[in-house]
């Protein structure tokens, strides 16, 4: 098994909305069918332990976040998709990173800092109220989930440039220290990546309970999409689309040649209940196979497993050997 040529993370903390489909998952599925790649996805379960504690609620999400990566279409044949936590390398490899990481580095973490920054305008004594080292060492877990294949790239939003940054100083330590074993990875950062607002105008979040989620029924996606806001114009008055979260959603889907035609609708004047009809229609059609194939799954949960499974595998045939390779470095060896 190669490097890593990409390597991207899916926390398993809630359920994939339409916001989701269109900044990670579309992009995703289709390097997934590149052959000249290696592209490496992973459920990030462990992650999901920092902020969620129910065993219920990430066995759930897992299940569908999967489901739906499948079901949209992931060449999980031709990529390594597997879950974070059928990898034991990864946890063993953070241990190491964590003894050559500079806790100051740490410090610096925006996650971190926002928390400090909560509890002190809280006017908690204690800074560190409520922040465990999950939190903490947050960004040391990812460099393994990273640095455990060697990725080259890493496709990331703007909010986890901070993390690759990270990334690259903690493998540029280990490296100084030992030996150059690690690649330091690219960061890639897709500007034109569509990121939708939600149900409230603010940014489609699970943060928010603003999303409209990828496979709910066709009569719940069509109510969700009627509850949109919008303005109080009038049916025939002109309307400025780059204003209006329905246009967005719309142009996050279709072509350029529909994007336009809509864009002139909205000059003319388009009805809001005319325009959310027709969203729905247009967004309950590309879903609809998918949703089809998704509740099979969902209903199936061991085919997933099995999926998982496999790419696991796949990622153990680099994990392992690349470990041993890592172990022998520090020392840790057979002593005979």
């Amino acid at each position: 098994m190669k490097n890593a040529d990409s390597l991207t993370g899916i926390t398993t903390s809630g359920t994939p909305h339409l916001g989701n489909y269109v900044g990670a998952i579309r992009p995703a599925v289709e390097s997934s069918k590149n052959k000249a790649l290696t592209s490496y996805y992973f459920l990030a379960d462990y992650h999901s332990i920092i902020k969620n504690n129910d065993p219920k609620l990430r066995r759930q999400s897992a299940l569908e976040i999967a489901a739906a990566w499948i079901a949209l279409g992931l060449d999980y044949e031709n990529c390594i998709f597997y879950r974070q936590s059928d990898i034991p390398e990864i946890p063993e490899l953070t241990w190491i990173l964590t003894c050559v990481t500079a806790k100051g580095l740490m410090n610096r973490a925006h996650a971190y800092k926002a928390s400090v920054a909560e509890n002190e305008e809280a006017g908690n004594k204690d800074p560190d109220k409520g922040i465990t080292m999950g939190l903490f060492s947050y960004p040391i877990l990812m460099a393994a989930d990273i640095l455990m294949f060697n990725a080259r790239k890493v496709p990331v939003g703007k909010d986890q440039v901070q993390h690759l940054e990270m990334t690259r100083d903690i493998a540029a330590r280990f490296n100084h220290i030992y030996k150059k074993l690690f690649i330091l990875p690219e960061v890639v950062v897709d500007e034109s990546s569509a990121v939708l607002s939600g149900l409230d105008g603010r940014k489609m979040s699970k943060s928010y309970n603003n999303t409209i989620p990828l496979f709910d029924t066709q009569k719940q996606l069509r109510k969700l999409i009627m509850k949109i806001k919008t303005n109080s114009l009038g049916p025939d008055e002109p309307k400025d689309p780059s204003t209006c979260t329905l246009f967005a959603i719309y142009k996050a889907f279709a072509s350029e040649d529909q994007t336009k035609a809509m864009e002139e609708r909205y000059n003319q004047g388009i009805a809001w209940g005319t325009m959310k009809q027709e969203l729905f229609e247009y967004i309950n059609e590309i879903l609809e196979e998918p949703r089809q194939k998704y509740n099979e799954l969902i209903q199936n949960p061991g085919d997933i497993d099995t999926i998982l499974m496999q790419g696991a595998q796949k990622a153990r045939e680099f994990s392992v050997p690349f470990l041993e390779k890592i172990r022998k470095t520090i020392g840790i060896r057979s002593l005979g």
